[in-house]
């Protein structure tokens, strides 16, 4: 009888036995998600004003780096993951950001291009990525789901139907939410 080869782990597979600690799989992992992280750090990148010093793969590492010290994470799917990479990925530049604003001792913000992307939040032409994240920290203490969908459909690039799976709500809720998340950040990044 021949040997037949066992079927390849699935990424969600991959990612709970990462999640039990298994280094094996963290290793097995990489090769499987790194184009659709390298997309996202793309994604995340080409919103940034000129100037930006970071480069994809940095914002990459950089993120799985915290990723991989989530010990305790208890990963659900791909699109979990990724809506946490992406989650990550946001930290990485906010901190980046942060740095760079110090360095310059108060200088202007980094400006991030909200209306290239595919799933803009639908503001001005460019918005500091420091009022981006304190906009939607002020959006999660009024509503955690909305800033949650913005993060999983602005820096993750997830779809409506991804986003609804991810949140474990209706496709149809999802449509209404991000139109209230973006006329409520519209509003804030204005003001």
């Amino acid at each position: 009888m021949p040997n037949t080869p066992l079927p390849a782990p699935t990424v969600t597979e991959l990612l709970r036995a990462w999640g039990a600690g298994d280094a094996e799989a963290s290793e097995a992992l990489i090769p499987l998600v790194y184009a659709e992280l390298r997309r996202q750090a793309r994604r995340a990148l080409r919103r940034e004003g000129e100037g930006h010093t970071l480069q994809a793969t940095a914002l990459v590492h950089e993120a799985w780096l915290r990723l991989d010290d989530q010990h305790e994470a208890r990963w659900e799917s791909r699109t979990q993951f990724l809506a946490v990479a992406a989650q990550m990925m946001r930290r990485v530049l906010v901190d980046h950001a942060r740095t760079r604003r110090a360095l310059k001792r108060g200088g202007g913000g980094m400006q991030v291009t909200l209306g290239d992307a595919v799933n803009a939040v639908a503001v001005s032409d460019a918005v500091d990525v420091l009022a981006l994240d304190d906009a939607l920290a002020r959006l999660a203490i009024l509503d955690p789901r909305k800033a949650r969908l913005v993060e999983l459909r602005y820096f993750a690039g997830l779809s409506i139907p991804e986003a609804a799976r991810a949140l474990g709500i209706s496709p149809a809720t999802v449509g209404r939410e991000w139109v209230i998340a973006r006329l409520w950040l519209r509003r804030e990044l204005e003001a």
